[in-house]
């Protein structure tokens, strides 16, 4: 049991990182927050997690500490090809009706934004559909930023090295096209995604609840899944209103299925259960 004044400080530890992250974590999870932490505690000698988050809150600690914070409290699930059909509504409507426009004399660049992108593997899955669309003659040069709020994420994702058990749901012909293995015991039981889909997929650090995002405004599909749950109604509709602004009338936004319903907007259509057109 926490004692009440660890339950304060963990009070306003949420409200600090709910403001800071958009991320609302219940009461119950001040448990799951004090387990987290006491790494955290240990690396700074401190005698508990009181002490560290006094210390945290009143700006006492290194200034990337926050971050730290960020990265082991933030749930970063992802693998490849999750939520599929998403992907094959990526190459059966959205390229098909980007090369109908291409062909009546439109830009020929294809933009994707993966908004939380934790390690990668979304942006890569969207990476390897648009390549062979593209090799297929069914699409055409393509663009994906992956932004996170997690840097290590972001470092991760850019060294896109993952080990060979999370590649068990990407087709075996994908995996042989488009991942390297190594005979370097350092990465035993690793692949790496190749060159060629790297050159072509950025990722950055970015902070959604930011007021501005420095990405493109003539974005062609933004995916944001399965991180809306994890804030409030409030900053749900800033960071979709935010996100829309970036899109161009015609593109997509899609989301994961426990978010559908919390999609609204009066630029966004709905299309899918868990994809919205702006009209």
């Amino acid at each position: 049991m926490l004692s009440e004044n660890v339950q304060q400080a963990s009070d306003r530890f949420r409200d600090l990182i709910r403001s800071i992250t958009g991320i609302s974590l219940p009461p119950h999870k001040v448990q799951m927050i004090d387990q987290r932490l006491r790494r955290r505690v240990v690396a700074f000698g401190l005698p508990d997690t009181e002490a560290y988050l006094s210390q945290l809150l009143a700006g006492a600690l290194p200034k990337d500490e926050l971050g730290q914070v960020i990265d082991l409290i933030t749930t970063n699930t992802t693998s490849f090809f999750r939520e599929a059909e998403h992907f094959t509504f990526l190459t059966d409507v959205v390229l098909a009706e980007k090369m109908a426009q291409v062909r009546a004399g439109a830009s020929a660049r294809f933009k994707l934004w993966s908004a939380a992108a934790s390690e990668g593997a979304e942006a890569y899955t969207a990476a390897m559909v648009l390549e062979e669309a593209r090799r297929a003659g069914k699409g055409c040069d393509w663009a994906i930023l992956g932004t996170d709020l997690s840097q290590r994420m972001v470092e991760r994702a850019q060294a896109a090295i993952y080990a060979n058990d999370q590649l068990t749901t990407v087709p075996q012909a994908l995996q042989r096209r488009y991942f390297l293995t190594s005979d370097d015991p350092s990465v035993a039981g690793k692949s790496r995604v190749v060159p060629e889909l790297r050159r072509n997929v950025r990722f950055r650090h970015l902070n959604l609840m930011d007021k501005r995002y420095p990405v493109d405004r003539d974005v062609d599909v933004v995916m944001l899944r399965n991180i809306l749950i994890y804030f409030d109604q409030a900053d749900k509709e800033g960071v979709v209103d935010r996100l829309t602004g970036h899109l161009l009338p015609g593109g997509y936004l899609i989301v994961g299925h426990a978010e559908s319903m919390v999609v609204r907007h009066p630029m966004l259509r709905q299309v899918r259960p868990t994809i919205f057109k702006k009209v």
